[in-house]
């Protein structure tokens, strides 16, 4: 059993690890920044902790004792919980997504708590600075390769009742640097359509956002 001095330092080198990476995903704008990798860290390497050094008193030989403890399920729960808490930072808005790097984040910060939080402080600061390199040293070639690469995609736009198919088919013809390799229209209930395409070109989901706002058209998704 670690003493309370140890214990302490886990749980500051949680909270400083975690700000490292709640501090990038704060300087780029993102919902869940600073304070929220902070307390996700923090509690992970709590409930770490709690889960390896609170329950030492059950441990008994299984002849001598009833109480039957698996602490690893304290730990395996954090998981699901943290799961939960990225869900709400994906944001669907239009044909576009987001929040996905970020909910991923959250998510391997959760592991860098509970691991300092069991004293493994070099996995943990080895994770956090992969992390911090593929967040941010990654950033321009990730840039590089969307800006020379054109993504093939299938597109579903749902139109309004009553909507004219071809209007939004001629407007997927004629957009800029938007190849369309084949179209088609399906007939739905209370007079939808729905028009499905197969498309190649740069920037898809920023394109098709701009579809989004004509009246014509209802919801939009986009499929690999």
């Amino acid at each position: 059993m670690p003493n309370e001095l140890d214990l302490m330092v886990r749980i500051l080198v949680a909270a400083l690890l975690g700000a490292a990476i709640g501090l990038e995903r704060e300087l780029t704008g993102q919902n869940a920044g600073l304070r929220t990798h902070i307390t996700i860290s923090l509690g992970a390497a709590l409930f770490a902790i709690g889960s390896a050094y609170s329950f030492t008193e059950f441990i008994q030989p299984r002849a001598d004792t009833n109480y039957q403890v698996d602490v690893s399920r304290v730990a395996s729960n954090i998981v699901t919980g943290v799961g939960f808490l990225g869900g709400g930072a994906i944001i669907k808005h239009g044909a576009s997504v987001s929040g996905l790097t970020t909910a991923a984040s959250m998510w391997v910060t959760a592991a860098v708590g509970m691991v300092v939080g069991l004293g493994g402080f070099f996995s943990a600061t080895a994770t956090t600075v992969a992390l911090l390199f593929v967040l941010v040293g990654l950033r321009g070639p990730r840039r590089w390769i969307q800006q020379r690469s054109s993504a093939l995609g299938s597109v579903a736009i749902e139109l309004e009742p009553g909507a004219d198919a071809g209007a939004i088919i001629n407007e997927l013809l004629s957009m800029p640097g938007v190849t369309v390799r084949s179209v088609s229209v399906h007939e739905g209930d209370q007079k939808q359509r729905l028009v499905r395409a197969e498309i190649k070109g740069e920037n898809l989901p920023a394109r098709l956002a701009e579809m989004l706002q004509r009246e014509d058209v209802s919801d939009i998704d986009i499929g690999d």
